[in-house]
C-alpha cells in the first residue's frame, strides 16, 4: 500500500546483496518507479568492470552525479521513487543524499559468504564475483547520523520488501509525532 507522502528510497549495499530484486519488489508493492544504478553507468564503466577491474573514484563521480540528478528530478516533480546504488562510501552517499529532504537510505546487509554464493549463481551480469572482495574492502557501513534503515538479506525477497515497507512506515510515523 502506498505511503501518504512522496519519498525516495536509495537501496545500498555490495554487489549481489539484492538491490535490483528488492528495488523491483518495492516498486511493485508501492507503485513507485524504480531505477537500477547500473542504468546510470557510462559504457566505459561497464566495460571496465566486465574485465574484472574495480572502478575508482574518477569513474564513480559522474555516475553518482547522474543518480543525484535523478533524485533531484523526482523531488522537484513531487514524485516518489526507488533507486539502487552500491553507495559504498559515506562521501558517495553524502553526494547523492546529503541533506535532501524525503530521501531515505536502506542498507541491504549481508555477509561475504551469503553474497558470494549469490554471485556464483548469477548469470549474465557484468560484475564478476571476483570483485566482491573489493566491494567489501571499500564498504563504509552507514553511521547512525545517516539515518539508515538496516535490513538483513537472509530472508526471502518478499520478506525483505515487507520489512522495508514496515520500517519506512514506522519511520514516517515517528517523524510526524
Amino acid at each position: 500500500m502506498p505511503m501518504a507522502s512522496p519519498r525516495l528510497v536509495v537501496l545500498m549495499g555490495v554487489s549481489g546483496c539484492g538491490k535490483s530484486t528488492i528495488g523491483k519488489g518495492l516498486s511493485l508493492a508501492l507503485g513507485w518507479p524504480f531505477r537500477d544504478a547500473d542504468s546510470f553507468h557510462p559504457p566505459a564503466n561497464i566495460e571496465k568492470m566486465s574485465r574484472g577491474v574495480p572502478l575508482d573514484d574518477a569513474d564513480r563521480w559522474p555516475w553518482l552525479s547522474a543518480i543525484a540528478q535523478w533524485i533531484d528530478a523526482q523531488r522537484a516533480a513531487g514524485a516518489p521513487g526507488i533507486v539502487s546504488c552500491s553507495a559504498l562510501k559515506r562521501a558517495y552517499r553524502e553526494h547523492m543524499i546529503g541533506a535532501r529532504q524525503g530521501v531515505r537510505l536502506v542498507y541491504l546487509k549481508g555477509d561475504m559468504g551469503l553474497i558470494a554464493g549469490r554471485l556464483a549463481r548469477r548469470k549474465g551480469h557484468f560484475m564478476p564475483p571476483g570483485l566482491l572482495q573489493s566491494q567489501f574492502d571499500a564498504l563504509e557501513e552507514p553511521l547512525q547520523a545517516e539515518r539508515p534503515l538496516v535490513v538483513g538479506i537472509v530472508p526471502p525477497p518478499e520478506d525483505v520488501v515487507a520489512a522495508i515497507i514496515a520500517q519506512l512506515g514506522a519511520a514516517e510515523a515517528a517523524r510526524s509525532d
